[in-house]
């Protein structure tokens, strides 16, 4: 059904997640990936959706006066928030550990923003979710860390791998949205900017 509003369009997804792109191909979207390097550097007062709107909204500053007409560019940033604590994705398998034992036996929040540009127009929306992990022992975040890649994840984990199987015991808000991509509004936005 999108791809009839979108026949005219060209997606160009910016983003190397292997997840975000998979949600594209099942949202039957078409489109090319062009990840281009940004320094992820937010000013410290944000918070929040504030940090991942305006994560999101500087990647897409990257190609900036290069979008033609037909062409919608999406970006996205994801953040794991605890206790007022912003978490992006480890830079190690000590930081990984400490992220994960500081989510154990709390609720946080999972907040992704997604930034749809073209060249008239550009429109962000976020969205969050409420995950609850059960208390992980120091044997089960060690084993998950031993296992799974955990440096390009926010928090250091996802929830669709075993560490989310073994230790999620509550979630409230979209579960698309944890795996890495709030996928109802990606498809909403499209067919608002579609019907352009």
């Amino acid at each position: 059904m999108l791809k009839d509003f979108l026949k005219d369009k060209e997606i160009i997804l910016a983003s190397g997640s292997p997840r975000r792109q998979n949600f594209f191909e099942e949202l039957e979207i078409p489109f090319r990936v062009d990840v281009r390097p940004v320094k992820e550097e937010y000013p410290h007062y944000l918070k929040d959706e504030a940090i991942t709107d305006f994560l999101a909204e500087l990647k897409a500053e990257a190609f900036q006066g290069e979008l033609a007409e037909n062409q919608i560019l999406i970006t996205s940033d994801t953040i794991v928030c605890n206790e007022g604590n912003a978490m992006g994705k480890p830079a190690s398998d000590n930081e990984a550990f400490e992220m994960i034992s500081s989510l154990s036996g709390k609720t946080h929040q999972v907040i992704t923003s997604v930034c749809f540009t073209t060249p008239k127009k550009q429109i962000t929306v976020n969205c969050r979710t409420n995950v609850t992990f059960k208390d992980l022992t120091k044997e089960e975040i060690e084993y998950y860390i031993k296992h799974y890649k955990t440096s390009d994840k926010a928090g250091g984990y996802a929830i669709q791998e075993w560490i989310g199987l073994i230790g999620i015991t509550h979630i409230e808000g979209s579960y698309f949205n944890v795996v890495g991509l709030p996928t109802h509004l990606v498809y909403d936005c499209l067919l608002e900017i579609g019907r352009f």
